[in-house]
């Protein structure tokens, strides 16, 4: 519900910048009606103009400093992205006391709900996908240009620490501990978390990352892909959002697809940088190993401790994803994590999932 405080905010912040809120006054807003957000903890409302148009406006989940970062990363990495020709949706306007920002409104269409659900991807649907892959080709390169680090609000580049408290730490406390109560020996595991932490860290990290670059994060307005929620992003890798898109287990993309949209990037990749495709092959594989323990850490976490059941159910798809690629060539040399993988899919019969 948007209160009337709130309410009164979204007026006077459009109000009083008309020009970037794309209203001529105040007295303009018809409607103001909210939104849900999938992980995130801020609020969300579209705002309706009585000329027919629409904006969001984003308010930061509380008070606080924390959240009030979020916010103005959202608002300095969206304006640097948009500057760049990223298609991110348009920022309109901010309040910095109070961390309200307007955005463009990009409709109600993700590139999830052509995927989710259906046995086959259509070659329209194929077609969104190959446009995804060229707007993040676009994003890392020019997004990574001119990016400063003073804008993140969470760690300002994907390195070691962050893969291994964030990402493999997460997996191991918050799915395998809180959420399946498997109790796990730390030694062999932990030497190969540090292994695959070591080779994703050999990979270059001076392209925008945006850590969660998936189907549900893709738009589709007006036959364009356009990308959201990037607040969090920050300088790393370049294989670590391909993988996030190719294994995606909102999508639960076929192999053949994966492959094909691989490929697809490597020729968009080498039209903007000289990058050797069997070096970033290698990265990817263990980018995508980090990218699914994070994930992983991030469904059980969400699911079970902040009530956000929906993310439940796609634990089992990106553990078979993971086991899948922890049986691949390049990674088979982590046996300690393979087993691991697969006490957590026997274990997830008990919670029907």
């Amino acid at each position: 519900m948007c209160t009337e405080e709130k309410k009164n905010q979204i007026v006077e912040l459009a109000g009083r910048r008309p020009q970037q809120a794309d209203t001529a006054a105040a007295s303009a807003i018809a409607d103001v009606s909210p939104l849900t957000g999938d992980g995130s903890q801020r609020q969300f409302f579209r705002v309706r103009l009585t000329n027919g148009r629409f904006f969001i406006a984003v308010f930061p989940a509380g008070g606080k400093a924390p959240e009030k970062g979020e916010a103005r990363s959202a608002w300095l990495i969206g304006r640097h992205l948009f500057e760049k020709g990223v298609p991110v949706p348009r920022p309109l306007a901010r309040d910095k006391d109070s961390g309200l920002i307007l955005f463009e409104d990009l409709g109600d269409i993700r590139l999830y709900d052509l995927v989710h659900g259906h046995e086959r991807i259509g070659v329209k649907t194929e077609e969104y996908y190959r446009q995804a892959v060229r707007a993040l080709v676009h994003m890392q390169i020019e997004g990574g240009r001119g990016f400063d680090v003073a804008w993140c609000w969470q760690t300002p580049s994907y390195d070691r620490r962050l893969m291994l408290e964030r990402e493999s730490g997460y997996f191991l406390q918050s799915l395998c501990r809180d959420y399946l109560h498997l109790d796990i020996p730390n030694t062999a595991l932990e030497c190969e978390f540090s292994d695959i932490a070591d080779h994703a860290g050999r990979a270059p990290a001076h392209f925008f990352l945006h850590r969660d670059f998936q189907s549900r994060n893709l738009m589709l307005k007006e036959g364009k892909v356009r990308i959201i929620d990037f607040q969090g992003g920050r300088l790393g890798p370049l294989g670590y959002d391909l993988a996030s898109l190719l294994f995606d287990p909102y999508a639960c993309l076929p192999g053949a697809v994966r492959e094909a949209l691989f490929e697809e990037y490597l020729k968009v990749l080498r039209q903007y940088i000289a990058y050797d495709p069997e070096r970033f092959r290698d990265e990817f594989h263990y980018l995508a190993l980090q990218r699914h323990l994070q994930a992983l850490g991030a469904f059980a976490f969400l699911g079970a401790r902040r009530g956000k059941s929906f993310f439940l159910p796609f634990i089992r798809p990106a553990l078979h994803s993971l086991h899948i690629l922890l049986a691949g060539q390049i990674t088979r040399k982590y046996p300690c994590l393979l087993h691991l993988a697969e006490r957590c899919l026997d274990s997830l019969s008990p919670h029907g999932l």
